[in-house]
């Protein structure tokens, strides 16, 4: 079955979703966000607990890496990128082109664009830090203001930790 809950944040209501044992999906106010017809609201539900307390102390600047149960359903090829969406430090974004070349795939720079744009868990897998060769701040689901909120956050709140990241 799967359980929603809604966490409050500065970008606007995040709908978190999950299957009982880990995070599937969130989603902002305005996305194309998946409808809960069928989907039980579960604030208990543990996955969806830890994950309402880690992005609670994520936007009061107390955490910097999330530490939660993911099932990231999608392509091999999507699933690839996401995971290393994951490796990008906090604070600190990355290209499409860079992206793809940790891949091993220098040429697939729009592949790599649509997978990232079809990320089912923002903000936690942490697709706002891919950004244009030319520093750009291009395409995001959650659009473009939210986008440079959450770099300007992580910025900040890297530039206060000098250096010590949760």
């Amino acid at each position: 079955m799967i359980h929603w809950t809604l966490v409050p944040s500065p970008i606007g209501d995040l709908l978190v979703k999950g299957d009982g044992e880990a995070v599937t999906g969130l989603y902002m106010e305005g996305e194309n966000e998946p409808p809960t017809t069928g989907a039980l609201r579960q604030d208990d539900d543990p996955a969806l607990t830890a994950a309402r307390h880690q992005l609670d102390a994520y936007f009061a600047g107390r955490l910097t890496r999330f530490d939660l149960p993911l099932h990231l359903h999608g392509t091999d090829f999507q699933r690839m990128v996401w995971n290393a969406l994951l490796t990008i430090p906090f604070g600190r974004t990355t290209s499409y082109g860079a992206l793809a070349t940790k891949l091993g795939k220098p040429g697939a720079m729009r592949a790599v664009g649509l997978a990232n744009g079809r990320n089912p868990i923002s903000i936690i897998v942490p697709c706002h830090r891919v950004i244009g060769s030319d520093g750009s701040l291009t395409g995001y689901g959650g659009g473009i203001d939210r986008k440079r909120w959450l770099l300007a956050h992580e910025q900040e709140v890297a530039a206060r930790s000098d250096g010590r990241l949760i």
